[in-house]
């Protein structure tokens, strides 16, 4: 991930680490929420055709709303994100990492007509390229800024691990650390527990074969010293 990492300090004194959202990760964002609009206004408009001059007005109304309100909708909500930015992991948040405010979603959405001069948003893309955590016009007068979603690391299971008898004759204690080794198995990252197995490694007979396979292995004994067989 080329994206820098931005510390930020919450009032409880607690630090974050936020990762700012790139260029294309943002544009992916604004073409999905952009189709979505498009396809929200284009059903409306169909709608009031039907209802002639009142429906074109309503329809007018219609696309000014979706237009300007659509982003502070969705960035005020529990997510701080559109529909966009959360199909690509991103949300918005001030800079200390809080939820967004309102005066702020506001004072972000009602200055992109400044990020989109002169055209095409070429004040917004010149200005994430040059800012080190990659906010438009907007989010530098906000105090906002689009981050990453922290998403949990994969979690380690003992789906399709085989009981294996011990290569050598376990310790009461070495069979009390397997057995507790199995039990937190569930709580541990995949990384972390092919750290844990490799200092076990000499219990399933060799250490040859990738961390997965050691980590198998290791919990296979874990699981027959529990009296399971295969």
């Amino acid at each position: 991930m080329l994206d820098s990492v931005v510390a930020a300090e919450t009032p409880e004194g607690i630090l974050l680490e936020l990762r700012p959202a790139g260029l294309s990760a943002r544009f992916c964002a604004f073409a999905i929420d952009a189709m979505i609009r498009f396809s929200v206004v284009f059903a409306a408009a169909l709608i009031g055709e039907a209802f002639e001059g009142m429906g074109t007005a309503f329809v007018l109304i219609f696309y000014f709303l979706m237009d300007w309100f659509y982003p502070v909708a969705f960035e005020l909500g529990r997510d701080g994100a559109t529909p966009g930015k959360s199909a690509m992991g991103l949300k918005v948040v001030m800079d200390n990492g809080l939820p967004v405010t309102p005066a702020a979603s506001m004072t972000r959405n009602l200055l992109r007509f400044a990020d989109f001069l002169p055209f095409g948003y070429g004040a917004a893309i010149v200005s994430m390229l040059l800012s080190r955590d990659g906010k438009r016009l907007g989010d530098l007068a906000a105090s906002t800024i689009v981050v990453h979603q922290p998403r949990p690391a994969p979690k380690a299971t003992l789906d399709m691990v085989v009981p294996l008898a011990p290569a050598r004759v376990l310790s009461q204690r070495d069979q009390s650390a397997l057995i507790a080794l199995a039990a937190r198995a569930p709580t541990l990252t995949v990384e972390r527990l092919d750290e844990l197995a490799a200092l076990a490694a000499p219990v399933q007979g060799q250490a040859r074969g990738t961390p997965a396979d050691v980590t198998r292995r290791v919990l296979g004994v874990s699981q027959w010293l529990l009296g399971r067989r295969a």
